[in-house]
């Protein structure tokens, strides 16, 4: 559910998949935020049945927009109780309106321990839950869009460009955890990989502040677009950035049936449920 798009996935890697994509009805969404949950628990269990989906709980990816999140690192040392503490201080807003998420991630050096923290947009959380009810499904959980493009790829640390999402966004993704997080608007009718270029620019400045091991010079920008970007556009996008340019591999034991551009954030959350 972002971009004022649904799509949905039914299966796990190495068998059959069912999947459907509609758009939200006018209204319904902002963007990534839900306005209206009955429009789009209506469109949701529309799209539930055409698609011939059969499962009743869901695994739900919400849009980065309505979350903000960080990695943070701490000694191998510290308790469950150390870090929640600091996870509050570093990511209080000082309103009750937002929750707050941490989990250990992979990646950390042996004497330490990293952890994913995100603090969310309480009232959108409960609009997302009401709405996929409102469609006759069970809400499971609520994942961020980032976490699960990061399960989904296979280069374990890219600049990830999302060139179908609107606006478009760039995530720094550093051994499958997401690590920073920006949205810009592309300038198609312009010169695009410049657009991308100047977009990269930030994201690039707090990567070095950003604690990842894995990310460097020779970690790619991979773009999502359907259609692919233009050869001539990923060719002056790497004369820009000096760093290769590759288009979205096919996750691992996908069906063929399922488009995994579109669906690559849907099919992170199935690798979220298989893992």
């Amino acid at each position: 559910m972002s971009s004022e798009t649904l799509r949905v996935v039914e299966g796990l890697p190495g068998g059959p998949m069912r999947c459907g994509e509609a758009g939200a009805p006018p209204g319904s969404m902002q963007g990534s935020r839900v306005l209206d949950p009955a429009a789009l628990g209506q469109a949701l269990r529309q799209l539930v049945a055409r698609s011939e989906i059969m499962t009743s709980r869901a695994v739900v990816a919400a849009g980065d927009a309505v979350a903000s999140f960080r990695v943070m690192s701490f000694p191998r040392s510290a308790t469950d109780a150390d870090i929640d503490a600091a996870v509050r201080n570093q990511l209080d807003l000082g309103t009750s309106k937002m929750a707050r998420r941490h989990l250990e991630v992979p990646g950390a050096a042996p004497e330490e321990r990293a952890v994913f923290a995100a603090v969310w947009d309480r009232a959108q959380v409960v609009a997302i839950a009401e709405s996929i009810r409102l469609a006759g499904l069970e809400p499971a959980a609520v994942d961020l869009k980032s976490l699960c493009v990061a399960r989904a790829l296979t280069r374990d640390s890219c600049i990830f460009v999302d060139l179908m999402s609107a606006p478009a966004e760039v995530v720094l993704i550093d051994q499958h955890v997401p690590r920073v997080w920006h949205a810009f608007n592309a300038e198609t009718d312009r010169d695009l990989a410049r657009s991308i270029f100047d977009a990269l620019r930030p994201v690039l400045g707090l990567s070095r502040r950003s604690g990842g091991a894995g990310f460097g010079p020779s970690s790619p920008i991979v773009v999502r677009a359907d259609p692919p970007l233009v050869s001539g556009v990923a060719t002056r996008l790497e004369e820009l950035t000096g760093r290769g340019v590759l288009a979205v591999d096919p996750p691992p034991r996908v069906d063929p049936a399922v488009r995994y551009v579109p669906y690559l954030t849907c099919l992170g959350l199935i690798l979220r449920r298989s893992g």
